[in-house]
Parts: structure tokens; sequence; C-alpha cells
């Protein structure tokens, strides 16, 4: 977890690489809506080894973890799954949504690294739908770093284990 370009995909990579090697799936939840991300997405992909299977799979991360071949799952990233099923579904399909991809990580037995952006350290947003995607996110940040064996902050490409 950290803010925008700390490191966060690194850094769940490589614990991805020293933790299941080749055999890795990854969860890819973004949506190239325009040129600036649709490069953006390629250049996270090409910065994973071939040989991990990719499921790109921009709403039903539950579904995706049960169709992870592997044992190591990277789930890049809960902040754009939050978005797609704010903008879909509202507040409801975000809670279900992330109650749901818990349940089927802990059904499945899997290692799960989820990637997310801490966004409430900021500025109170100005709009209204900016201020529930704000807190729905921290809601759902807060929800799996309580599930999770470790939580780690990623601040100017420097890790904090957090307690």
């Amino acid at each position: 977890m950290g803010g925008a370009r700390a490191g966060k995909s690194a850094a769940a990579l490589a614990r991805a690489r020293a933790l299941g090697g080749e055999a890795v799936s990854f969860v890819a939840t973004a949506e190239a809506g325009d040129e600036e991300m649709a490069r953006r997405i390629a250049a996270h992909r090409d910065e994973r080894p071939a040989a991990w299977e990719t499921i790109e799979e921009p709403r039903d991360a539950a579904a995706a973890l049960a169709r992870a071949r592997h044992d190591v799952v990277v789930l890049d990233c809960l902040t754009l799954l939050v978005s797609n099923l704010l903008l879909d579904g509202g507040e409801a399909a975000v809670r279900e949504g992330v109650q749901a991809l818990l349940g089927a990580w802990r059904r499945s037995g899997k290692t799960l690294i989820v990637v997310s952006n801490e966004v409430g350290m900021g500025i109170v947003p100005a709009g209204a739908l900016a201020r529930e995607y704000r807190d729905l996110l921290g809601w759902a940040n807060r929800t799996v770093a309580t599930a999770a064996d470790e939580v780690r902050l990623l601040v100017a490409g420097r890790e904090l284990r957090l307690g």
C-alpha cells in the first residue's frame, strides 16, 4: 500500500517472485480507457515474467482468484477494483466485491499479495463521488489489512512493515 509511483507494484512483484518463482498468477484490474492508461498497462505487463499467468479481471476479483492456477497470486490493484465496482454498482457493489474477494482468499489457501493506493492522507476531495471513493477505498484497505498476515507501506520506494 502507498501513494502513486511509490514502488508498490515493483515490491509486490519482487515478493511474489521470491515466494512463487515462475509459478505466480497475476490478477490485473486496470482497463485501458485511454492511450496513457494503455501505456501504463503495457509497461506493467513488461515488468512481469512471461511465464506468469495473467488474469484480466476489472471487477470480479473473487472469481479471478478462484481461477488462478498458482498458489501465489498478485492482485494489482485494489484501487482500480474499488473504482470499477463503485462506478458500476455503488457502495454496495464495493462492499460485496471486497468481502467476496476475502472469502475466496480464505477458501483458496493461496498467498494473496494485494497492491493498493493510500488516498486518504491528502486533501478532502471537493466532489461527492471523489469523497465517496476515498472513503470506500479507505474501508477496503482497512478491511483487507485486517485480514492480512502482513501489511507494507511504501513511501518514495522505501518499505515500512506495519504492525
